[in-house]
């Protein structure tokens, strides 16, 4: 009989034994999605805090400087010997289509004509191309007149000139599409008309090679600038973005998304939307990232917590707020 006893529980202690590994594998399946779809709400906060990033210091990696007095304030800075343009995103400046003077040599003047006049109407609408952050607003009598200045989160500058009115203000954050002054005819001008120029480090793009006004659209996804006077374009950009159900299906896969998240990941959100963060680049020093971010040293240390003594990596991400 007790050798009947031990033999029932050795053989229960084994299926148990057996079970257990399964259990635990059953427990890590079940638990797997839910990790993933943090993983997921943790990527996709990081990308919103890095294009916020990009939109309060726009083109940092490309621009030595900022400068809220100076159209052209770049001088001799070395150019990139190959720079990837990002046309996708974007806004016409203008819904007119009739370019009354090209980019090039005027021989009547007998000077370079630096950006595209485009025709408009006094008091039409001027908008920003791009997500950037405006840099410029000022009048100039022998020259722009009233002109805006945008650094745009894809390394390009546009220009605006000969506006009756500006509808912005330095260091304002602008989006692709909002309103940035009314066309006129200030400074040098003959005639209402928006002087528009597109740059990449004070250097000058012929905005055709960007930009069909005739058909409204940009004419590539991307431009890659390869010097002086030099590009190539990349893609053919789809004038019509996306599609109403296109639109629609997002939306809904938006929103059943969210709510089976439950309340954590919205509470994760909203404390994040105040957070500032910095990715550390080769050659930086805790010391020289608290001056670029207008921070100390101990801050840092206590938002990401670090020690001074803490080897940075690159690629590693900061809070600095």
């Amino acid at each position: 009989m007790l050798n009947l006893f031990i033999q029932r529980t050795a053989a229960a202690l084994a299926f148990v034994a057996c079970l257990t590994p399964a259990m635990g594998q059953d427990l890590i399946a079940r638990q797997a999605p839910v990790d993933k779809k943090m993983r997921a709400v943790d990527s996709v906060e990081i990308q919103r805090l890095f294009e916020q990033e990009n939109l309060t210091n726009p083109g940092e990696d490309l621009y030595p400087s900022w400068e809220d007095s100076y159209i052209n304030m770049y001088g001799n800075v070395p150019l990139p010997s190959e720079f990837k343009i990002d046309l996708r995103n974007f806004c016409m400046p203008t819904t007119n289509r009739i370019v009354t003077s090209r980019y090039g040599y005027r021989p009547r003047f007998r000077r370079q004509h630096k950006g595209l006049d485009i025709n408009a109407y006094k008091g039409d609408t001027i908008r920003a191309a791009f997500d950037g952050k405006v840099r410029v607003v000022t009048f100039q009598r022998g020259g722009y007149g009233n002109v805006v200045v945008i650094r745009h989160a894809n390394g390009l500058e546009t220009v605006y000139g000969h506006l009756s009115k500006h509808l912005t203000k330095p260091d304002k954050i602008v989006k692709a599409g909002d309103p940035i002054g009314l066309a006129g005819s200030t400074g040098r001008s003959t005639g209402t008309h928006l002087h528009f120029e597109t740059r990449l480090l004070g250097e000058y793009i012929d905005p055709s090679k960007l930009f069909d006004f005739e058909h409204q659209d940009v004419t590539g996804d991307y431009y890659v600038f390869k010097g002086r006077g030099r590009g190539v374009l990349l893609g053919k950009h789809d004038a019509n973005h996306a599609t109403a159900e296109g639109d629609v299906a997002q939306a809904e896969e938006a929103v059943t998304y969210q709510s089976s998240e439950t309340a954590q990941s919205s509470r994760n959100s909203r404390a994040a939307r105040n957070t500032r963060i910095h990715k550390v680049r080769s050659g930086e020093t805790l010391s020289s990232i608290a001056r670029k971010r207008h921070t100390t040293v101990a801050k840092l240390c206590r938002a990401n917590g670090i020690t001074t003594k803490t080897k940075l990596r690159i690629g590693q991400i900061l809070r600095y707020s």
